[in-house]
């Protein structure tokens, strides 16, 4: 088989389809995983709640059957459940973490074995900016993607020696389905405190995530590289 293994959670649009897309264009053979939204018609997908480590576990096997054991892993899947602190309930806590932070983690415990026999393998996710700087009435939101950077860096730690890069990719502003229900003051309020002044495409994240998994990216792992417009300077 030509091409490598590619896994991308939550890959039925937006970032996680360009970023999909863009392995497919370049010959690798990918995967998603879908919950909500229909599945996209060329790639395979795997329906899968990745707030459920069960869900996540049978689906890295299910993908592993078609195409062989994960070689890149992208857990890009997340949700919101916006509201100030003092009125979240404990559900909309729990499914925000549940979902973008142990989902991340389920589905890279499930993939590291195959990497390690392998002594090669490409861990990405997909954080925020939110999860450097904060944001109100995200604290959920903001709570799981700073996890993500914490877990990505143990990960490195541990298995940096078995060839296995593990880093985080922190978008800001995007131009998608999860950002279009913002106001035009909401997006002003980003958009002035944004050197670029403008969103970033999904194109532009799938650009960074291609090449951290790439072979020029062997000596990358650790790292948290922001595609933001300059946003989230400083932190």
């Amino acid at each position: 088989m030509s091409g490598r293994s590619v896994l991308v959670t939550g890959g039925s649009r937006g970032i996680g389809l360009a970023i999909a897309r863009a392995f497919a264009d370049a010959g690798d053979r990918v995967a998603v995983t879908h919950h909500s939204s229909a599945p996209p018609d060329d790639l395979f997908a795997v329906k899968c709640d990745v707030g459920d480590p069960a869900q996540v576990t049978e689906a890295v096997q299910t993908v592993a059957a078609e195409q062989g054991a994960v070689e890149v892993l992208v857990a890009n899947a997340g949700v919101t459940r916006d509201g100030l602190a003092i009125r979240m309930s404990d559900r909309d806590w729990y499914d925000v973490i549940d979902t973008n932070l142990t989902g991340a983690w389920t589905a890279a415990r499930a993939v590291l074995p195959g990497m390690m026999r392998a002594r090669n393998g490409r861990l990405v996710f997909l954080a925020s900016v939110t999860g450097l700087l904060g944001s109100a009435g995200q604290a959920n939101y903001a709570a799981s993607k700073a996890g993500l950077i914490g877990l990505a860096r143990s990960l490195a730690r541990e298995y940096g020696g078995r060839g296995i890069t593990s880093n985080v990719v922190a978008p800001g502003l995007v131009e998608t389905d999860m950002t279009a229900p913002l106001t035009a003051r909401q997006r002003e309020d980003i958009l002035v405190r944004t050197p670029s002044g403008r969103a970033a495409t999904t194109g532009e994240v799938a650009a960074v995530v291609s090449f951290l998994a790439s072979d020029a990216a062997a000596s990358v792992t650790g790292a948290v590289v922001p595609v933001d417009g300059g946003l989230g300077m400083g932190h």
